[in-house]
């Protein structure tokens, strides 16, 4: 009886698949990304857009804010286009807030992130321009305002990731913006092959110097780049995400160049990070080559305890994933991991880790789109538009792609670039929302996820910052044993739900949790039900 219990139980679950349904336009989201192309091949066409998930309004159910880029020299849109803000209405659907939010920035706009940078209890939206970037301050009151000016937010650079993160532990939330590279347009140039133009390799320009901004508590920034010894410009930014790597208790910062090495900013606690990425492993390939960073993202894949590395990559470079080894040291896994072989073909953007399946192991989606429009005339194996990836984490280190049988969007062919991660219909699953380059994106509602128990947290910092963000959970449920940190910013150019999503197979209780606050403090939490959406507030 034992055996054929077993059987049924494998072939039920193998006949009944977590499906990620496209829900976008029953649902109220109707979004056209346009990058601004007039056949002058100006680099930033191929960048935007990304996306954030935030509840602006407090009512439980995250919102929507897309990206939008705009018009580039030799270009004109009838309809000129905006950033979109979309209101969850609780129902699975969503309405368009735009403009009475006062968020539509007309800018050619790259990415964004999300946080309540002054502590009032209301989420505020940064975004990342080709040009002057915005910071929106949330009143309250459904609306926002532009305080770029007054908070000294607005570099004029070319940025696209950016991340809020407390370096510092003193409750506020400071800012770091990774810029690309330096005058796009005034140095563009024809590039090509056997007469068939392509955008200029990276390579052709400059790089750019990224941003650190200190909050000052009072709404206000300083810039402490170079008091925090971060100013350099031999990067090209594209993919940003923080980690506590080292266990110390306070947050680095991981960069995905773009055909120079990736950086790893170890936080040093006084003030200032050291540069270590080739010392711990993360700077370029195991045959010691840089490559094309694009999105990245940070996780415990293998529940052993502590942050691990994934970065996408261009075609034949394939997606990289870092195993941290302790001691300050990582080790690309990516072929042994079943990753390295399936993503050669692929030109990775957004990617993220996330429990798709609740069965407690962080799985990997990955959003895949090229650069060169014509890349089919150079390279008949390859093309513009591309299908999205999804792998299963099997539990053992390894990952299944798990693509064609998880819906028939992984059927059709998209140019994506960022991800963002979060459960917008409450129902227990995350869910995924994609931008695609020029064309329309994509809400994926997550069908069956649910069918596993699972635990949610929202975290309440007093005297660390509001959002908690940067604070370290662990949680323990029967065999399982799970390990996350709190991150604003990650994927390409975007930002998950602040809410921290546990998968927890069939265990309908979680043992304990335990939480290490930015301040310092530590909480636990035992005996907690599990399948609900639980806020916790640090303690005093």
């Amino acid at each position: 009886m034992s055996l054929w219990f077993g059987l049924f139980f494998i072939i039920g679950a193998w006949a009944s698949p977590v499906r990620f349904t496209e829900v976008t336009e029953e649902v109220g989201v109707i979004f056209l990304h346009r990058n601004g192309s007039s056949g002058r091949y100006y680099h930033p066409e191929t960048h935007g857009g990304g996306a954030a998930w935030l509840d602006y309004d407090n009512d439980g159910y995250i919102d929507l804010y897309v990206v939008n880029s705009a018009e580039l020299p030799g270009c004109t849109y009838e309809v000129k286009p905006i950033n979109r803000l979309y209101r969850n209405n609780g129902d699975g659907t969503f309405t368009d807030v735009t403009f009475e939010a006062r968020v539509g920035d007309p800018s050619y706009g790259i990415g964004c992130s999300v946080a309540d940078y002054d502590n009032d209890g209301h989420m505020d939206i940064y975004v990342t321009n080709l040009g002057p970037n915005k910071l929106y301050h949330n009143n309250g009151d459904g609306t926002f305002a532009d305080v770029t000016d007054e908070a000294g937010v607005g570099d004029a650079g070319m940025g696209v990731g950016s991340v809020w993160l407390d370096y510092n532990n003193d409750g506020f939330l400071d800012l770091f913006v990774g810029n690309y590279i330096d005058s796009p347009i005034e140095k563009n140039r024809w590039c090509g092959i056997r007469g068939i133009r392509l955008f200029c390799s990276p390579r052709v320009f400059d790089g750019a110097y990224d941003l650190l901004y200190r909050n000052n508590g009072d709404g206000t920034f300083t810039d402490v780049t170079k008091e925090a010894e971060l100013y350099r410009n031999d990067g090209r930014d594209l993919g940003v995400v923080c980690l506590d790597y080292d266990n110390d208790g306070d947050m680095d910062i991981y960069v995905a160049n773009d055909q120079t090495p990736n950086f790893l900013y170890r936080n040093d606690g006084d003030g200032t990070f050291a540069e270590v990425g080739l010392e711990a492993g993360v700077a370029v390939s195991r045959e010691g080559i840089e490559q094309a960073g694009m999105g990245v993202d940070a996780g415990d894949y293998d529940n052993d305890g502590d942050m691990d590395l994934i970065v996408g990559n261009f075609q034949q470079e394939a997606v990289v994933l870092y195993r941290n080894e302790g001691g300050g040291v990582f080790e690309d896994v990516s072929f042994e991991a079943g990753i390295g072989m399936a993503t050669l073909s692929y030109l990775t953007f957004g990617i993220g880790f996330f429990d798709y399946d609740n069965d407690g192991y962080q799985d990997i989606f990955m959003a895949n789109g090229h650069v060169h429009y014509e890349i089919a005339k150079v390279d008949p194996a390859q093309s513009y538009p591309q299908r999205d990836l999804l792998f299963h984490n099997n539990g053992d280190g390894t990952f299944t792609d798990v693509s064609r049988e998880s819906g028939e969007y992984f059927r059709r062919k998209y140019v994506g670039r960022g991800t963002a991660f979060g459960d917008y219909d409450n129902d227990g699953d995350i869910d995924i929302f994609v931008v695609n380059s020029n064309q329309k994106a994509i809400l994926l509602r997550n069908d069956g996820g649910n069918r596993n128990h699972w635990i949610s947290l929202k975290l309440v910092g007093t005297r660390s910052n509001r959002n908690g963000i940067g604070a370290r959970v662990k949680v323990w449920a029967g065999h399982l044993f799970q390990m996350d940190e709190l991150k604003s910013g990650s994927s390409y150019a975007c930002q998950d739900d602040l809410r921290m999503h546990f998968g927890l197979g069939k265990m309908a209780r979680v043992d304990s949790i335990e939480i290490r606050w930015p301040s310092g403090v530590v909480q636990r939490l035992r005996g907690v039900k599990a399948d609900q959406f639980l806020t916790v507030v640090e303690p005093p």
